[in-house]
């Protein structure tokens, strides 16, 4: 275990924060059954039929383990807020392993009391009882990647599972968990108003405590992105379909406070929270990315991503592949990116404390956020008005550093 702070943290930086932001833990789990075509995120297909190995299993979370000690020098003393272990398919890890990582975590960080533990899990792993295995193992919220319930755009965007493991996945979460969530995705290749309509209406029926949806992007380095479907909506279609998504979630009594999450009163949740917010997170595993502030600078790290490369250099100390500090100019973009995310935005002495920069970094863009009818002040507090809402990357993009 390292047990001094890395000599290029002994060198000044160049910013001062006055306080250190909330601590949240993410936990990159890499493997999948079926690599979706418009996933771009760090998974890999499980090369047996048979789900992962345990001796897979026991071999990563070592690596994390010596992940987690090579890095807490850059923690000490802070408490973790959040967990969050993501993916890849989280589920493919058995309860058992997923109990032997939390002690892990627990043996060697401060947990805040309460700390919110999420899991996300592919309806394509479900198991009766799996679920209630991980809510004993300390997991206190599980997220349920569905995307639809509709066989025919389950296989259009080429899901491992069908409706019915979906209903029953949901089902089982709900009676296992006090909240969870359920992620849906709209804009499917032949998808029209009416089908999505029934598809928020089945998760509806589950009373879930939160949703997140997700327009179908076409992002780069995936299949989609080289051969994309077809029968896409087309943009006003989409609109259409956006826009039916706000008025039935809010007729629910789901809040949306984000762009992509609705929510029940007290079911927000706290890690996603805590990115929008720009709090600190501590990013383990196979390409995971991390943000980490000290009072005079503030880091960006990424792991190894293949995994094994990732296992074998966690073992060895060495599981960062690369590291950076923001810089000043970065600042400005790097919180309002984030903050402008959330609909009641941010308090601007926020601003301040989480970056260390003044509030004349912001102030141009605010005013001409407000000139545009995209952004609205309520005292000390910045918001997004609803058009901003519609328009956030033209928002977002106000606030770029100058070239």
């Amino acid at each position: 275990m390292a047990d001094a702070v890395p000599i290029r943290l002994l060198r000044p930086g160049a910013v001062a924060l006055q306080a250190l932001p909330p601590l949240s833990l993410y936990l990159h789990l890499p493997w999948c059954l079926r690599k979706c075509p418009y996933c771009d995120f760090n998974s890999h297909e499980v090369r047996s039929g048979e789900g992962l190995a345990l001796q897979t299993q026991h071999a990563y979370l070592d690596a994390l383990v010596a992940d987690l000690e090579a890095s807490l020098p850059l923690i000490w003393g802070r408490r973790v807020h959040s967990i969050f272990i993501g993916g890849g398919t989280p589920s493919l890890f058995e309860p058992a392993s997923i109990d032997r990582l939390l002690a892990d975590i627990r043996a060697r960080l401060p947990l805040e009391p309460g700390c919110e533990v999420t899991l996300e899990a592919n309806p394509g792993t479900f198991e009766k009882d799996r679920f209630r295995g991980y809510r004993a193992a300390g997991v206190t919220r599980l997220s349920v990647g569905v995307q639809s319930f509709d066989d025919a755009m389950l296989r259009a965007v080429g899901r491992v599972h069908d409706a019915d493991q979906a209903r029953a996945a949901v089902a089982e979460a709900a009676a296992a968990f006090d909240t969870f969530n359920i992620d849906l995705m709209y804009a499917l290749p032949g998808q029209s108003l009416e089908m999505l309509a029934r598809d928020l209406e089945q998760a509806l029926v589950f009373q879930p405590p939160h949703l997140s949806i997700y327009h179908l992007t076409m992002e780069p380095n995936t299949r989609f992105a080289t051969r994309p479907p077809e029968g896409l909506p087309d943009d006003d279609l989409a609109s259409d379909m956006l826009d039916l998504l706000a008025v039935r979630t809010a007729e629910a009594g789901l809040r949306r406070y984000e762009v992509s999450a609705f929510a029940r009163a007290g079911h927000q949740c706290v890690h996603n929270r805590n990115y929008w917010e720009f709090g600190d997170y501590l990013g383990l595993g196979a390409g995971a990315h991390g943000k980490i502030s000290f009072p005079d600078r503030i880091l960006r790290q990424q792991r190894w991503r293949e995994p094994a490369t990732y296992m074998a250099k966690a073992l060895a100390g060495e599981a960062v592949s690369n590291e950076q500090a923001v810089t000043p100019k970065e600042l400005p973009f790097e919180y309002m990116l984030n903050a402008l995310r959330l609909r009641d935005g941010f308090e601007l002495a926020r601003f301040s404390e989480r970056t260390g920069q003044p509030l004349q970094a912001i102030q141009r863009a605010l005013s001409e956020g407000e000139r545009r009818g995209l952004l609205e002040r309520d005292g000390d507090v910045v918001r997004p008005t609803a058009r901003g809402f519609d328009f956030l990357s033209d928002l977002q993009g106000l606030f770029l550093p100058a070239a």
